[in-house]
């Protein structure tokens, strides 16, 4: 939709880092392992905070480094799938700590794909000129980990990003397309947070240990290998576009072999997949929105260029969403 624009951009991470070598003390594994299978040399992990804090924070800045109130937000959504509570969300605490009574607000839980779900949510809110809002992914995944299991523990990390949204009819910003999928028949592939049934009536004999990252990397590789190119393909094409016409790709930063073989798959150059998960690792929901920031404000991206936002994950879901920013 044409007048849609990412106004401001933001982000925060713990002050704790975790390079590959720490987690040597808790699990067999060491940085070369983790570096030639992952990308990731290290991860920003909380010792305190909790996802809405992170969030409040982002939220924070973004009104910061604008002239906007908090008073001016139409709506708050944050994409997460680790939140403080199951209620109440850890939007309407964000909303309530920074004061925007008017704004509504809600969670939005797609994994991996959150950020972008949440784009495309925010695309529909924003039907009416002069409409305001905030989108922020944000994650305590380090809650969901087993830090015993070399095949989970190594990948995820901490942080939070967003972006504030607006309905300007005088901008040349655009959302120009997007393509969702869910393949829900491989849910199990990806699993954490389980929550199990637990009252004088019931009972749940199944393993607490499902509350961790549970994955099938494999499966998962597999996935996303195949589908996100083929996500970002039709979404370029809904656009009126040729692949070759997006200036950057922003993916998801679950892995870099994965974003080497996106890559390969488009038959683009690697130069157009900007990249951080080297420094934050798999920061599901929260892994979008905190590249963005960092290439907006490294002035890497420019106004006008066309950008393909793409995420992908537990569920299992994809999500691409083309702009002109």
């Amino acid at each position: 939709m044409t007048g849609i624009q990412i106004v401001q951009s933001a982000s925060t991470v713990p002050e704790r880092v975790v390079p590959n070598d720490e987690l040597n003390a808790y699990m067999d594994t060491s940085d070369e392992w983790i570096s030639t299978r992952t990308g990731i040399k290290q991860r920003h992990v909380s010792t305190g905070q909790t996802t809405s804090d992170l969030c409040t924070q982002v939220a924070q800045k973004l009104l910061d480094q604008t002239d906007w109130q908090a008073s001016d937000l139409d709506f708050i959504i944050v994409a997460t799938m680790s939140p403080d509570y199951m209620t109440p969300a850890t939007a309407a605490i964000v909303q309530g700590r920074i004061g925007a009574k008017k704004a509504f607000a809600f969670d939005l839980n797609a994994a991996c794909s959150g950020f972008i779900y949440g784009l495309k949510v925010a695309e529909g809110l924003l039907q009416t000129p002069g409409t305001r809002g905030m989108l922020i992914g944000g994650e305590v995944l380090s809650k969901l980990i087993d830090w015993h299991e070399r095949s989970t523990a190594v990948l995820f990390g901490d942080g939070a990003a967003g972006v504030l949204l607006a309905n300007d009819k005088q901008t040349e910003s655009a959302f120009l397309a997007s393509d969702l999928q869910t393949i829900g028949d491989l849910g199990d592939k990806l699993t954490a947070g389980y929550q199990p049934v637990n009252s004088v009536f019931a009972s749940d004999s199944t393993d607490p240990h499902q509350r961790y990252f549970e994955m099938d990397g494999r499966a998962v590789y597999k996935f996303a290998t195949h589908q996100v190119p083929e996500s970002i393909q039709r979404a370029v094409t809904k656009a009126g576009l040729l692949v070759q016409d997006v200036d950057y790709f922003i993916l998801h930063q679950a892995n870099q072999r994965i974003l080497d073989q996106i890559a390969k798959r488009l038959d683009q150059p690697s130069t157009k997949f900007l990249t951080n998960v080297a420094d934050y690792g798999n920061t599901s929901a929260a892994s979008v929105p905190i590249l963005l920031n960092e290439v907006i404000q490294n002035d890497t991206i420019q106004r006008g260029q066309i950008i393909a936002l793409s995420g992908f994950g537990g569920g299992l879901t994809v999500g691409t969403q083309i702009i002109k920013y």
